[in-house]
């Protein structure tokens, strides 16, 4: 994310629906409210993950896209989401849902990765 020309990098997990939109939740706001601030100025947006075997094997995954807060009705697509892939998705569970509940998708409209050594 961007904002004001300043790019902004944060570890982020994230839930993916198998198609074309990843979730994040913004959990443990901090009073500069840093990850809303440029959240909300970003037109578009970039992730990358990545995953390393125990052979030293890896794949990564960069997308980018349209980024924006889901709206209420949005919800049990993003929860089912990040209840499958999310790390630490126990949260959920004590997250109770808001009328704007702090999560953001990002509509996959480019994709890319990478493969090196056995998968």
């Amino acid at each position: 994310m961007a904002a004001e020309g300043v790019p902004y990098g944060v570890p982020l997990s994230f839930g993916y629906d198998g198609e074309d939109t990843l979730y994040f939740m913004f959990l443990g706001a901090t009073t500069e409210l840093r990850k809303e601030t440029y959240a909300e100025q970003a037109d578009v947006a970039s992730f990358t993950t990545f995953d390393i075997g125990q052979d030293g094997a890896w794949r990564s995954v960069i997308v980018a896209g349209p980024l924006k807060r889901i709206e209420i009705d949005e919800w049990d697509s993003a929860r089912e989401s990040l209840a499958d892939n999310a790390y630490q998705s126990n949260l959920l569970s004590e997250y109770e849902l808001q009328e704007n509940p702090n999560v953001w998708a990002l509509k996959v409209q480019e994709r890319s990765g990478r493969a090196v050594g056995q998968q």
